[in-house]
C-alpha cells in the first residue's frame, strides 16, 4: 500500500523500476536498525511475494532452515525440512520453475541473520543466484539487513562469488524534518515545527523512534518517558543499536565514545590515539560503515590537507545517550522536564542543533539560493601556536584564534558563512556577539588568504530579533527552510 508510505518517493521509483526491468535483479537494502526498511518493501508489495521469510536474530542453523521451510510451505506446498542451505535454495528454485509467467519477486529479510558460524549460506546464495537466477529475466530478489558490516562486506563488496552480483544497492536513511513532519501528521499529531525540531534534536529521524510517541503528550514528555523511566522504550537502545548494526560493535562504540566529547570532531590520528585501535584497514572500514549510517560524518576543514580529514558524531541519539543517560540509572520523577531549561540543557541544545542543520545541508543551499552552483560544505578552526601568541609583532587577530561551525565554500567567489543558533524566540544578535563574529571573519581571512566575499547567514528556528546588528546578515534561515521539500 504506497499510500501508507511516508516520503521514500525517490526509493520507491527507483524500487519499481528495478522491478520492472527485463532481467533478473538482485536488490540489496540496507541501514540502521528500526529505520523502516522492512516496511517500505512489505508496504510496496504486499500480497505480491512470491516468497518471503525473515532470519530469526541469534538462531542455529536448523532453526533457520527450519522457518524457511515453513515458509516454502506457506507460499508453495508441504515441503520437506532441507538439510542445508543449498538444499533450501534448490527447493526454492524448482517451486518457482514450476510457476507459470510473470516478475517472481523474492524478499529475505534480516539477511545477514542466516549466515551463522559454518552454514555456508554464503556459498548456497551465490550458487542460487549466480547458477539459476541470474540466468531467467523474471526473478527479482530483493534482501535486507541491519548489520550494515555483514551487508556491506560480504554482500555489496563482496570479493567471492557475489563480486558485483548486486545488481542495486540502496540506503534507507533516516527521515528528513519534512519527513517527520509528515508522519506526525498522518498518525494525527499537533506539533508545531519548533516542537518537531526539539524532536529531532533527540532521536533524529528514526521511524521507530518516532513509532513510539504518544500524541497525547508533548515531545518532552514522550523523551522523559521513553528515556527516563524504568522500563522506557529507549533506555537500552544504545548498546542495541550498534551490536546490532555491526560485527565486533564494541570498536564502533569505542570511536562514538571518543567522539561524543569533541564537539567538532577528530582527526584519524586523534581517534587512533584516544581508543587505542589500531590504524589499519579495518578502521577504515569502520569509519566508512559509521558515515555510511549517518551516525558520523567526515569533512575536511577549510584551507587543510586530505590527511587532516574530521570525523564529526552526528547521530542525534547517541549524542543525546552520552550527554543526559549513559551511566546514569536513577533519575528522579520528570526528570527530562526538569532539566529544560538548565545550562547543561542549554549547552547540549546548541550543538544538537547544529547537527540538525547538518543534516539538511541541501535545504540550507536551497534557501540561500545557490543550488545551481557548485558548493562545499566545510568548517574552519585555528588555534595560535605559542610562538605567535608571544610574538609582540603578531596581529592581534591572528592571537585570538577562532573557528567557524560551517562555511559554504562556492564556485561564484563568494562564502557563505554560517552561524547556527538554536533559540525558543527571535534569536538577538548583541553588540558583543557581532564584534566576536567580525573578529573571526578578520582572522579566517588573514589565516586562510582567501580573496572572496562573506555572505553572512544566520540559521535560527525563528529568525532573528530586528536590530541593528541583524540587519547587517545577508541571509536569515528559520525552522520552516529546514522543513522545505528538495
Amino acid at each position: 500500500m504506497e499510500n501508507s508510505i511516508i516520503g521514500r518517493k525517490k526509493e520507491i521509483g527507483e524500487i519499481k523500476k528495478y522491478i520492472s526491468s527485463e532481467q533478473s535483479e538482485f536488490i540489496a537494502i540496507y541501514g540502521r536498525r528500526r529505520v523502516g526498511k522492512t516496511f517500505l518493501v512489505k508496504e510496496l508489495f504486499e500480497g505480491g511475494f512470491t516468497f518471503r521469510m525473515t532470519g530469526k536474530e541469534n538462531a542455529r542453523l536448523g532453526e533457520q532452515l527450519l522457518n524457511f521451510s515453513y515458509a516454502l510451505t506457506d507460499f508453495f506446498e508441504d515441503s520437506l525440512t532441507p538439510k542445508n542451505w543449498t538444499e533450501a535454495f534448490r527447493q526454492l528454485s524448482k517451486n518457482i520453475e514450476r510457476m507459470g509467467e510473470g516478475t517472481k519477486i523474492i524478499f529475505i529479510d534480516e539477511l545477514p541473520w542466516l549466515d551463522t558460524p559454518k552454514s555456508q549460506f554464503l556459498g548456497a546464495l551465490e550458487y542460487f543466484w549466480n547458477n539459476w537466477a541470474y540466468y531467467r529475466k523474471d526473478v527479482k530478489l530483493i534482501v535486507c539487513g541491519s548489520a550494515t558490516s555483514w551487508m556491506l562486506n560480504k554482500l555489496i563488496n563482496s570479493r567471492g562469488g557475489l563480486h558485483n552480483r548486486v545488481t542495486h544497492k540502496m540506503l534507507i536513511a533516516p527521515f528528513c524534518l519534512e519527513e517527520m513532519e509528515q508522519y506526525f501528521q498522518s498518525k494525527g499529531f499537533n506539533y508545531e515545527r519548533p516542537e518537531m525540531i526539539d524532536c529531532y534534536m533527540t532521536v533524529g529521524g528514526v521511524a521507530y523512534y518516532l513509532s513510539l510517541f504518544d500524541k497525547e503528550k508533548s515531545v518532552a514528555e514522550n523523551i522523559n518517558s521513553l528515556c527516563f523511566t524504568r522500563g522506557g522504550e529507549l533506555t537500552d537502545e544504545f548498546n542495541r543499536l550498534y551490536n546490532s548494526l555491526f560485527k565486533k560493535g564494541e570498536n564502533h562504540i569505542a570511536v562514538i565514545n571518543a567522539l561524543s566529547n569533541a564537539g567538532k570532531g577528530m582527526t584519524r590520528v586523534e581517534l587512533i590515539k584516544k581508543t587505542k585501535l589500531s590504524n589499519n584497514g579495518n578502521l577504515t572500514t569502520l569509519l566508512k560503515e559509521l558515515e555510511i549510517c549517518e551516525f558520523i560524518r567526515s569533512y575536511h576543514p577549510f584551507g587543510k590537507e586530505k590527511k587532516e580529514k574530521m570525523f564529526q558524531l552526528t547521530d542525534q541519539f547517541s549524542l543525546f545517550y552520552f550527554k543526559f543517560m549513559k551511566d546514569k540509572e536513577n533519575y528522579g520523577r520528570d526528570y527530562w522536564l526538569h532539566k529544560i531549561g538548565t545550562p547543561e540543557y542549554t549547552a547540549w541544545s546548541g550543538y544538537a542543533f547544529e547537527t540538525v542543520c547538518l543534516h539538511h545541508i541541501e535545504q540550507i543551499v536551497n534557501a540561500l539560493g545557490i543550488s545551481g552552483t557548485f558548493h562545499s560544505p566545510c568548517s574552519w578552526i585555528y588555534r595560535p601556536t605559542e610562538a605567535v601568541i608571544n610574538d609582540a609583532n603578531a596581529d592581534d587577530d591572528l592571537k585570538t584564534g577562532g573557528q567557524i561551525d560551517l562555511l559554504i565554500d562556492r564556485n561564484d567567489k563568494t562564502i557563505s558563512v554560517c552561524e547556527m543558533k538554536y533559540s525558543g524566540i527571535e534569536y538577538e544578535i548583541t553588540k558583543s556577539y557581532a564584534n566576536r563574529v567580525e573578529q573571526r571573519l578578520r582572522t579566517f581571512r588573514k589565516v586562510t588568504n582567501t580573496k572572496k566575499s562573506f555572505s553572512l547567514v544566520y540559521i535560527t528556528p525563528f529568525g532573528l530579533h530586528n536590530n541593528m546588528y541583524a540587519r547587517k546578515v545577508n541571509k536569515q534561515i528559520t525552522a520552516d527552510d529546514l522543513f522545505k521539500k528538495i
